[in-house]
């Protein structure tokens, strides 16, 4: 299976709550750049954080690559949330694409790579990761590649 990691395109500084700032036009071509490194990737999914800036990155990578099915928007992905819980909620097969947000990333990455989250991956707005492995377990995830835009 493999698994790419997105983190959202640059965001506006301020909203009235953190989960309603949008991205930039900066932020957007950010995207972009990103997505085009999945064209001709065979996705099964793209899952989502429900913050707005991750749900206009994903919906900005489905119309790129012309992803007919829909996103899935799960409350795991927030930048708050905890990467072992994540990792229990991930499918067990298939290829998808996690769009979410740092310091949740880069724990994640670090989890499923090393099998703990001391060494979080570095990871701007818009950089992806592609991670492959058997199992989407802590510890047995390969780091494929590393794009910073």
């Amino acid at each position: 299976m493999k698994i790419w990691i997105l983190r959202h395109g640059e965001a506006e500084p301020h909203a009235r709550r953190d989960a309603e700032r949008e991205l930039t036009a900066h932020g957007r071509e950010q995207v972009l750049r990103s997505a085009a490194l999945l064209i001709g990737q065979p996705l099964d999914s793209i899952l989502v954080s429900p913050y707005v800036r991750a749900q206009q990155t994903a919906e900005l990578v489905r119309k790129a690559l012309g992803f007919t099915s829909g996103l899935i928007t799960v409350p795991w992905l927030t930048p708050e949330s905890e990467p072992k819980f994540a990792v229990s909620k991930l499918p067990d097969s298939g290829n998808v694409l996690l769009v979410s947000h740092q310091p949740f990333v880069g724990e994640l990455i670090s989890l499923l790579v090393h099998g703990h989250v001391r060494q979080p991956q570095p990871m701007q707005t818009a950089s992806l990761v592609e991670l492959e492995g058997e199992w989407p377990l802590a510890g047995s995830m390969t780091l494929l590649g590393v794009h910073h835009p």
